[in-house]
């Protein structure tokens, strides 16, 4: 079996085994919902990190398995899992009713709740603001993939309704708290995550930008091209102020890698992956290349961590011929089989999703999905 093909088919397994069974026999799903038990393994099988995986991992199927049949097939598995995350996770836990300041017209104006198992408490449910943007940039990709500009705009909805909920000062200077309640009203988490600004920064760019082509690609989209302008320019004055340092964290590393990857010539950029690559180089791959043994596997071997590393690496580095590309593949390759299997269950999931991920990084990365390679339509 061809490399591609063993990937192809490791990535796959590693979906069904979370958002499984489903139908590969028709471009219509029509009767497949996304599991529930344990799903993503968060709240009523629903967990947001997770699931935002989920979304853009079934779009590089849509493109990877190469045929139109797919193509369908996997999009309409990405809009419908992005369905129920928003009619759960954009409800009370009860499922009552939608969070506040959410309708039916405007779903996601109430932001979209973590997924955690508990209510209340130091791992309580609430709203992350990195959880959200990669939310974000999930529904843009799809809006992307399908040429159905509703998705940006739930996307540019879900932005300015959370944004100034997670703004705050401190000593009179702006600034950013890492966690709100589900309500929006309280802070939980009074401290900055961080890459929470540069997160904003980018992803909120990208909606933004996506709007703009839906504007010029199509009729009836002005709803799609509402302006991101001043949340935007928020983020930038919070990242002059707030210098960046990696922990060596491995998701950490990787997420800031990927982030970095969609603008490589601003200097803030330049920055962070200068030093992302020197982590990698000197601290990560030597770590994350040895053996994997059930003593050595916990606990500083979280196998989601390594994966994040693994896919920012791979967005960055792009040519498997480089050293540190073919480092992740090795790490990667240490894990086939191996802790995926025998993981703790609440981990099983977003340990899969991420492995997927960073065995085919594709729909992660800039540029794979345009409108020039979808049939462009307005909100429905």
């Amino acid at each position: 079996m061809d490399p591609k093909t063993k990937k192809l088919g490791l990535f796959e397994d590693a979906m069904q085994r979370v958002y499984g069974p489903y139908p590969t026999d028709t471009p219509n799903p029509a009767s497949w919902e996304p599991p529930a038990n344990p799903g993503a393994g968060g709240h009523r099988g629903r967990y947001l990190w997770t699931d935002a995986f989920g979304v853009v991992n079934f779009i590089t199927l849509s493109r990877e398995r190469g045929s139109a049949h797919s193509q369908q097939l996997y999009l309409e598995l990405a809009k419908r899992l992005a369905d129920t995350v928003h009619s759960i996770l954009g409800r009370t836990r009860d499922g009552a009713s939608r969070l506040p300041g959410a309708t039916d017209e405007e779903p996601l104006k109430g932001g979209l709740r973590i997924g955690k198992l508990d209510a209340e408490g130091p791992d309580g449910d609430g709203q992350y603001h990195h959880y959200l943007t990669l939310w974000m940039f999930a529904l843009n990709r799809l809006a992307l993939a399908t040429g159905e500009a509703r998705w940006n705009v739930l996307a540019v909805q879900l932005a300015k309704a959370v944004h100034p909920h997670f703004m705050t000062k401190r000593d009179g200077q702006e600034s950013m708290v890492w966690k709100i309640s589900t309500d929006m009203r309280r802070v939980l988490v009074n401290s900055k995550g961080n890459l929470d600004d540069v997160d904003g920064l980018v992803v909120y760019q990208l909606l933004q930008n996506t709007a703009e082509l839906f504007k010029k690609s199509a009729t009836n989209t002005s709803e799609a091209s509402a302006s991101l302008d001043t949340e935007i320019e928020h983020y930038r004055r919070i990242m002059a102020t707030h210098s960046k340092s990696l922990s060596g964290d491995p998701l950490d590393l990787g997420m800031s890698l990927w982030i970095s990857h969609f603008d490589r010539d601003a200097s803030w950029s330049r920055e962070l992956a200068k030093d992302g690559l020197t982590i990698t180089r000197d601290r990560f791959l030597p770590a994350a290349q040895s053996p994997i043994t059930a003593s050595r596997r916990s606990p500083y071997r979280l196998a989601f961590r390594e994966f994040g590393a693994c896919l920012g690496i791979k967005c960055y580095v792009e040519d498997p011929a480089q050293p540190l590309y073919a480092g992740a593949e090795v790490v990667l390759d240490a894990w086939e089989g191996k802790a995926l299997d025998v993981a703790d269950e609440d981990l099983r999931p977003i340990n899969l999703v991420m492995y997927a991920a960073a065995l085919i990084p594709r729909a992660f990365r800039r540029g794979y999905v345009s409108l020039e390679s979808a049939e462009v339509n307005g909100p429905a």
